[in-house]
């Protein structure tokens, strides 16, 4: 009998594996199909197909179920999440991210501490007179992290990176920033005792915060210069380029498992690790290599994405949940609308006043923010995601689901926000920036961030001295290189690029300029990267093979 019911699990396991790589498949073409709509895109596509799966499944199972996969916390950081947040690290376009590092830092983290003041105070507040009951002070900043964890993806997905570079990179990197500023201020706030507070509390969780942040940050770098160092010194692609790209997949994972290992913010390493690897570690891999992980890494990235999405769906009719909160349905609906409100307020109150601030401090107008940017930057982060999804089981469902009301009640309000949100707010991105960002505007704003050897004149991109056919041979040294290529990237993100002279006179004073004289002159060198790369026997030597080689992430 025992056998019997084994088998009978197996197979029944088998069966809803089957039946979640099939949605799977339909999202991806479906997704495809409704490419060029105005108003879906992939992740609202993965959301109702998981909706409407989870309604036929409780009809087949007389309201018992309605998932065909149990949620996990360990699932989503330790499988899901880790390609995601890796791939917006190799694929960033470096020059625009560091470029707006401080911009980014600003809304990124100090941004969501503003957010996070403002969603635990109003929580603590209001849900104290609520009577929502079973929630203690612990709970309260727990919210405030979980719905301060934006989710830009809709945003990113409509926005073009080369027609609109300094927005894309302003919300894209601050959406990384967010997402493991929220995790590190979650694990920060576990890690307290807050039965004794005093008045050093709020230093110490700053100090403990600042400690995840740089260290996690340190360990991420180290990983990728490791990598970076390995590859170079073992010529592995002159065997096998399947060696080169396991190597590459294995230490970027482990970069993420160490940070977990340590307790450290395991976004934040494997984020950067992925911005050392796109630097150093893919230049130095054979061509196959190059393609191969390139593609790896964002279908990855996009599996885990509409995996996350299809699931949260699915998990919005669990039934359990419902029969708790069943009981005042009015209390669970008002609970979700305050959340929302105060989400929306904590936002405003962090992209508003910063971008004042930042603009303050600019007298260049293409440095500073304007005020269709600032809404679209405001926008963006209403829309609330997997990750204040896994955060909400975390401190709501450690101890086995639906405790307490309390607790049922938050974690159905914040799949019913992370669905709202993602759904109508996703809806009405794409008309949004179609307004407030015209197509002649995208187009002139910048031109491509990849320079196009082939259709410029050398005598408009390049010193009288040196021209792109020195550039494809590899007659400059790399110091030149990257100096040539970096004029042929620098058009202003906001209007035509200013005269060289100019440019060049104003380089010498930033981080950036003196940033490139070093790596150019002892970390590439050591750890290889863009025209210090040995050549690899039998990878082809003729330039004009060269020249064709894959544009780097």
């Amino acid at each position: 009998m025992m056998d019997l019911l084994k088998l009978q699990t197996e197979y029944a396991g088998v069966v809803s594996i089957n039946l979640f790589v099939t949605l799977l498949c339909a999202c991806i073409v479906i997704g495809h199909l409704l490419e060029e709509n105005r108003w879906m895109n992939e992740s609202i596509t993965a959301i109702a197909i998981g909706l409407c799966t989870g309604f036929v499944i409780l009809l087949t199972t007389g309201g018992t179920s309605s998932h065909l996969l149990m949620f996990s916390e360990d699932l989503f950081f330790i499988y899901l999440l880790p390609p995601i947040i890796f791939n917006a690290g190799f694929q960033v376009k470096k020059k625009h991210f560091f470029r707006n590092f401080v911009k980014i830092m600003l809304f990124g983290a100090v941004g969501t501490f503003l957010s996070f003041a403002i969603v635990s105070f109003g929580a603590a507040q209001i849900f104290k007179k609520m009577d929502i009951g079973g929630l203690e002070l612990g709970d309260y900043l727990a919210i405030g992290t979980i719905f301060s964890a934006t989710d830009s993806v809709c945003t990113l997905q409509v926005l073009n990176q080369n027609e609109t570079p300094f927005l894309y990179s302003l919300v894209f990197g601050e959406g990384v920033v967010n997402d493991a500023t929220s995790v590190v201020l979650f694990n920060a706030i576990q890690s307290f005792d807050l039965s004794h507070i005093s008045s050093t509390t709020a230093l110490q969780l700053l100090g403990n915060f600042l400690y995840l942040f740089i260290i996690s940050t340190l360990l991420g770098v180290f990983a990728g210069l490791l990598s970076a160092y390995i590859i170079k010194k073992l010529y592995f692609g002159r065997h096998s380029t399947d060696r080169e790209v396991a190597i590459m997949i294995l230490m970027a994972y482990l970069s993420y498992m160490m940070a977990e290992l340590f307790e450290l913010s395991a976004i934040l390493t494997v984020f950067f690790c992925g911005i050392v690897m796109s630097h150093y570690t893919w230049h130095n891999v054979t061509d196959n290599s190059r393609i191969t992980t390139k593609h790896t890494f964002a279908t990855m990235s996009f599996i885990a994405e509409i995996f996350i999405f299809l699931y949260v769906g699915m998990d919005a009719l669990d039934i359990e949940r419902w029969k708790v909160v069943s009981t005042s349905p009015g209390k669970s609906i008002g609970v979700s609308a305050i959340l929302l409100g105060l989400a929306g307020v904590g936002r405003a109150a962090s992209v508003f006043p910063l971008s004042f601030l930042n603009n303050l401090t600019k007298k260049a107008p293409e440095d500073k923010i304007n005020i269709k940017q600032q809404v679209i930057i405001w926008w963006a982060g209403l829309i609330r995601g997997a990750v204040s999804v896994a955060l909400a089981y975390k401190q709501f469902a450690r101890e086995g689901y639906n405790q307490t009301q309390g607790t049922a009640i938050m974690i159905t309000s914040t799949i019913s926000v992370v669905l709202f949100t993602t759904v109508v707010f996703g809806l009405l991105t794409k008309p949004l920036i179609i307004l407030l960002i015209p197509q002649k505007t995208r187009d002139v704003s910048s031109g491509p961030t990849t320079p196009n050897f082939k259709t410029r004149e050398s005598t408009l991109t390049f010193p009288l001295l040196v021209n792109e056919q020195n550039l494809e041979s590899g007659q400059t040294d790399a110091g030149t290189q990257n100096v040539l290529i970096d004029q042929m990237e620098g058009e202003s993100q906001n209007g035509p690029r200013r005269p060289r002279l100019d440019r060049q006179l104003s380089a010498t004073s930033t981080v950036h300029h003196y940033w490139r004289k070093y790596d150019d002159s002892f970390m590439r060198p050591m750890f290889g990267g863009r025209g210090f790369t040995q050549p690899v026997p039998g990878e082809p030597i003729d330039p004009s093979v060269t020249a064709r080689r894959p544009e780097s992430p």
